[in-house]
């Protein structure tokens, strides 16, 4: 039986570590996650190209989502990332991982409705005719309704104070079942202008999709079994009650919220990426959805059960797709896809909302104990290492000289390379 609990697997070169997905990869897809994406594929999918940017791509490991075991790819350039998820969700393992969910695939669409004469009676007229809109709009994507999908409701607003004046916004509700959804949901708000036009007497201004998706919304808890949370000196109360305490902190103070959220995001960004996925609208929603009651605060939740077991929840905006766009275009996008073993959008966002209160955790923990520049500075002290020149074996040797010294500084580590020139 397939594991994502790969005990050894950071110790081991990146061949080995290769070799051992093999058991959830073809042959092709192992070939199409070490290529990635050929210059001329990019040309192709953006404009003026003239070279690649490339990211690492890590794996999280100990992922158990809805009982089912999944190896996560990551593709993000901070160190401590991708080793603070993987344990942080070895430690769920032992409450049953991770159990997630998911709303219905909606996304809104707006139309912004200018220079209407009567805006009550605009806006009435509109509901009186919503039945009508909708069946128009379910003729604009046969192949979407024939999937299930297509429009669901239409939503009216009247949006009384603004630099212009009033005016009115109608949402069309869409459902795009395993589509990020833009290109459907901008189809069918352009559409649908001109009815809503005729049927206001105004004039459509903007007609776009909006990235506060959050009728799309995905939800991640995890208990961590109070015995999994001692370390070193730190008793597992104290551990705890630290990180249950952090959080309060993210919940009352906007300015620490932003920090915490970033966090999150620095889970949930890194498997959005390497699936091809939209961060840019993951992230804005995400933060609008963090300020909805008119104060930013943090996303997730932790506090204790009846055990005294570590609770954790999430809750977020999840636009994510896993047909149409880059995540069909991009090879690495499509190993990617299949190394999590996912058969719709829902399930793919399951995964990243877990990994968003894994990588949470994480930084929780750190805060509330040791600090977050211990383990984060020693997986950056390689970093530091290249960038002050160093090469081959000596990249781990000054890595670790610099953690022992407690400087983790790219000139101590050049006059430590230049000490080393000289003893030659």
């Amino acid at each position: 039986m397939k594991s994502s609990r790969i005990p050894g697997f950071y110790n081991r070169s990146v061949q080995e570590r290769l070799s051992l997905l093999a058991d959830w990869l073809s042959p092709d897809d192992l070939e199409a996650l070490k290529s990635g994406l050929a210059l001329e594929q990019a040309d192709h999918m953006i404009e003026n190209v003239v070279a690649l940017h490339s990211l690492p791509l890590g794996i999280g490991l100990n992922f158990m989502v809805n009982e089912r075991e999944v190896l996560v790819p990551m593709a993000v350039e901070e160190p401590s990332v991708v080793a603070g998820a993987s344990f942080m969700a070895r430690l769920a393992r032992a409450g049953g991982g991770f159990t997630a969910h998911c709303t219905a695939p909606e996304m809104i669409g707006q139309m912004q409705v200018l220079q209407v004469p009567d805006l009550p009676a605009a806006r009435l007229a509109l509901l009186e005719h919503k039945e009508k809109l909708l069946q128009q709009a379910a003729g604009i994507d046969p192949v979407l309704q024939r999937l299930g999908g297509g429009p669901r409701d239409l939503e009216v607003r009247l949006v009384e104070q603004s630099p212009i004046g009033p005016f009115l916004v109608v949402h069309l509700i869409y459902d795009v079942r395993d589509a990020m959804g833009a290109n459907a949901v901008n189809t069918a708000v352009e559409r649908l202008a001109g009815e809503v036009e005729t049927i206001t007497g105004g004039r459509v201004h903007l007609r776009i999709l909006s990235n506060l998706a959050d009728r799309r919304l995905a939800r991640a808890r995890c208990t961590i079994p109070l015995a999994e949370l001692a370390f070193d000196d730190y008793s597992a109360e104290e551990v705890r009650d630290g990180i249950i305490a952090a959080w309060a902190f993210a919940a009352a103070d906007p300015y620490r919220a932003a920090t915490h959220n970033k966090g999150i995001m620095n889970g949930v960004d890194a498997v959005v990426i390497a699936t091809g996925n939209d961060w840019r609208a993951i992230e804005a929603g995400a933060h609008a959805y963090a300020a909805r009651n008119g104060r930013y605060t943090s996303l997730s939740t932790w506090g204790k059960d009846a055990q005294g077991n570590l609770v954790g929840t999430l809750e977020m905006p999840m636009a994510v797709g896993i047909v149409g766009g880059a995540t069909r275009v991009h090879p690495t996008a499509r190993a990617a896809l299949k190394l999590m073993g996912v058969s719709s959008a829902a399930e793919l966002a399951e995964i990243i909302v877990s990994v968003g209160l894994a990588q949470n955790l994480a930084a929780l923990r750190a805060l509330a104990t040791e600090g977050i520049q211990r383990g984060h500075m020693n997986l950056h002290a390689r970093q530091v290492a290249i960038a002050a020149g160093a090469q081959g074996e000596q990249i781990e040797r000054l890595a670790r000289q610099l953690v022992e010294e407690k400087t983790v500084r790219i000139d101590r580590a050049e006059a430590i390379l230049r000490e080393w020139q000289t003893e030659k």
